[in-house]
């Protein structure tokens, strides 16, 4: 039987939340997608804490979890490893997520049940529970994609997206070869680009309890200044980058 879906969670020092967020995952997603048409994928991006050996011992007696181990490379690196990974599977769709307990699986059946209307389907934090300085730099983040590229979207690098896989396989070939920070702003910028309706569903954002945000204030501002040169250098290559995944 083919695997229906695959998801995509990068963690990085979660030891407090981990077990217990993932088991939430297998367990939700279950009663949607049946557990044998059901992977995940948990990238560990070089944790410090008992992560590692916390994903590990999960998946020795869960067969849904898969974990990968790699050096620290930040999210943006976590999220494209687990992408390739999951497109190796072969499933039909694609799911991305976060390991820091902030979303809801319950929220994940909105999207599913509208797989069909879009091949990329976003997530949109009506409220957002992150600190002033955060929701000031997402708000010029959001700006910023209508000043470069005429493209609106609510929450272009929200982990909560639903992608079908030959669309995914796509969008990856079309990145550019130095992974960027925020790779998920690339993927949403080039799924509208290319004339997908993103829906934009509203879902849950709850407000961390365990663990710390690994990117504050002064070190945010360097990252999102990056993201920007970034998406800017990029609008020279997207057009001919749209007609592809377009054929």
């Amino acid at each position: 039987m083919s695997l229906e879906l695959a998801v995509v969670i990068p963690a990085y020092n979660e030891e407090a939340c981990i077990q217990p967020v993932i088991e939430s995952w297998v367990n939700g997603l279950s009663k949607i997608v049946p557990q044998e048409n059901l992977k995940i994928i948990v990238v560990n991006d070089g944790s410090k804490d008992k992560t590692g050996e916390l994903l590990d011992e999960l998946a020795g007696r869960n067969s849904n979890v898969t974990v990968i181990h790699q050096k620290n490379g930040g999210h943006g690196k976590a999220v494209v490893t687990g992408y390739e990974a999951a497109l190796e599977l072969n499933p039909s769709y694609i799911f991305q997520t976060d390991s820091d307990d902030q979303f809801l699986v319950e929220d994940f059946a909105t999207l599913w049940n509208r797989r069909f209307e879009s091949k990329f389907i976003l997530g949109f934090r009506q409220v957002r529970h992150d600190d002033k300085f955060r929701l000031l730099i997402t708000r010029i983040l959001k700006y910023s994609l209508y000043f470069i590229y005429g493209t609106y979207i609510s929450d272009a690098n929200i982990p909560y997206r639903l992608i079908e896989k030959d669309f995914l396989k796509k969008l990856i070939d079309s990145l550019p070869k130095q992974t960027p920070f925020a790779p998920n702003i690339f993927l949403s910028v080039l799924a509208r680009k290319a004339g997908q309706n993103t829906l934009d569903i509203p879902v849950h954002h709850i407000e961390r309890q365990t663990g710390e945000v690994s990117i504050r204030h002064f070190k945010l501002l360097k990252v999102c200044w990056q993201s920007f040169k970034e998406l800017f250098n990029f609008r020279v290559k997207i057009n001919s980058l749209v007609k592809k995944i377009k054929l």
